[in-house]
């Protein structure tokens, strides 16, 4: 039935190494903005490669860093969407909040590992 709705050659993930791979992706993109954090945050060169534009602009705005990145990883597009929930919502916090889900995914990856099921991590989380 699944090969009804995948097109030949591409891959599919399940069980484990789907999650790992969510893991992965997100992490990733929260380490991207972490270290533009504080005041000793570092600046990052955003290079557009479109064939109009190739303009270079230098920034640390999470926001900003966010929306310049294409993500196909679907745990690390939902960290690009709480972020943008937060810059619309707040204005900023955008690298926070991202940083903050990045290391609570870190610590879930962890208890995962330790083989703690995923809605008791979540229940501790909500508690």
């Amino acid at each position: 039935m699944e090969a009804a709705y995948i097109s030949s050659g591409t891959n599919v993930h399940k069980g484990e190494d789907a999650r790992l791979s969510s893991f992965v992706g997100a992490i990733a993109i929260a380490d991207l903005v972490k270290t533009t954090l504080g005041p000793k945050g570092m600046d990052k060169i955003l290079q557009t490669l479109s064939a109009h534009d190739q303009s270079v602009s230098v920034t640390n705005d999470g926001a900003t860093i966010l929306r310049s990145i294409h993500v196909d990883n679907p745990a690390g597009k939902v960290l690009v969407d709480i972020a943008k929930v937060q810059d619309d919502e707040v204005g900023d916090g955008t690298t926070s909040v991202t940083v903050l889900a990045g290391e609570l995914l870190r610590q879930a990856e962890g208890l995962i590992a330790q083989r703690i099921h995923p809605q008791t991590i979540i229940h501790g989380w909500r508690l």
